[in-house]
């Protein structure tokens, strides 16, 4: 049987990793009941994977045989920097933070090992089979909020996460924290596309982060009006009052890049080798070189920028998508 492992020091070993929030809770079954009718009501759009693999999703002992506690790992990814304007979410706009919180993983192995000989572990990021928002939540980094993101108090919910099984209990769990969120509906009424449609619960088929990362074909019509960046949305975060204004934990891992300094006419009209330059290491690449360029011709046009026009022979794109843009987009200016 293994020896009780002391949460102090899993704790301590966490932030020397660079996790700037961590959490402990019991490896106990999630209910199936949230995630199954939000697949089953098609709140899933195209994310097949959200369906695949879905008792790993839910029950810890089905990635780690023997799974008895779960760390839950967090950053806050603002820094000062992130105060300049930008077409790229304030997420996205530094290394893309998949590669960040696993290089801290590795640390945290290396510092575990000679505290915890013999415990076996399973991590991963949010592209693994884990909920790692209602792991955050279990254990005690914060609450989930109306707009389906996670709240931590004192850095609000510009947070990133990452989830490592342990097959061995510690001597102190946390406790999940209340929901903090009230009567506030803020993030309701400002989401520019009606994509919360109830509290916590969230229609990708509406969300314009969805359609800027992960909708490759077409940009969905009844949406275009509503685009406000060329790579994902922060509306409802940035109405969020627990979201503290000038907040910044200045991780330089999370240093914006020079490609959130671009204007939507440049990424509109980035070449294919500079788009390869721009996203190198970024969480945009996943946009793709068509895609990012689509999303930022959307923007210009819901927004009716004449800076367009800089850019206005693009309308003849080769690629079918980024042309449909383009040409909705010119169509929105007023005539000369």
């Amino acid at each position: 049987m293994r020896r009780m492992l002391s949460s102090s020091v899993i704790l301590d070993a966490a932030r020397e990793a660079g996790f700037h929030f961590a959490g402990l809770a019991r490896a106990e079954r999630i209910d199936p009941g949230p995630l199954e009718r939000w697949l089953a009501g098609g709140l899933g759009a195209s994310m097949r994977w959200m369906s695949e693999r879905t008792e790993e999703r839910l029950d810890p002992g089905r990635l780690l045989p023997g799974a008895r506690t779960v760390l839950a790992l967090g950053c806050c990814v603002l820094t000062r920097a992130h105060a300049a304007p930008s077409p790229i979410a304030l997420y996205a706009q530094g290394r893309d933070y998949h590669a960040t919180l696993r290089d801290r993983i590795r640390v945290l192995r290396r510092l575990l090992a000679p505290q915890a000989p013999g415990v076996r572990d399973y991590a991963e990021v949010d592209t693994g089979p884990v909920l790692e928002k209602v792991w955050a939540q279990r254990a005690g980094l914060g609450f989930l909020g109306k707009n389906g993101m996670l709240i931590v108090p004192g850095h609000g919910s510009h947070v990133v996460l990452a989830v490592m099984l342990l097959d061995s209990e510690v001597d102190r769990y946390h406790s999940p924290q209340p929901d903090r969120c009230g009567r506030c509906v803020a993030c309701l009424i400002a989401c520019p596309s009606a994509a919360i449609v109830s509290p916590g619960i969230v229609d990708s088929r509406r969300c314009l982060s969805y359609q800027t990362i992960e909708e490759h074909g077409d940009f969905a019509e009844p949406l275009r009006p509503h685009a406000r960046l060329a790579f994902g949305c922060d509306t409802c975060q940035l109405v969020c009052p627990w979201n503290p204004p000038g907040h910044a934990c200045d991780d330089a891992r999370f240093e914006p890049r020079p490609v959130s300094r671009c204007s939507l006419a440049d990424l509109a009209g980035l070449s294919r080798e500079r788009f390869v330059e721009l996203t190198r290491g970024t969480a945009i690449a996943r946009a793709h070189w068509e895609g990012l360029r689509r999303n930022a011709w959307i923007a210009l046009g819901a927004a009716r920028d004449p800076a367009m026009l800089q850019v206005a022979p693009l309308a003849d794109d080769s690629d079918e998508n980024v042309r449909a843009a383009a040409r909705w987009a010119l169509s929105r200016l007023p005539p000369p």
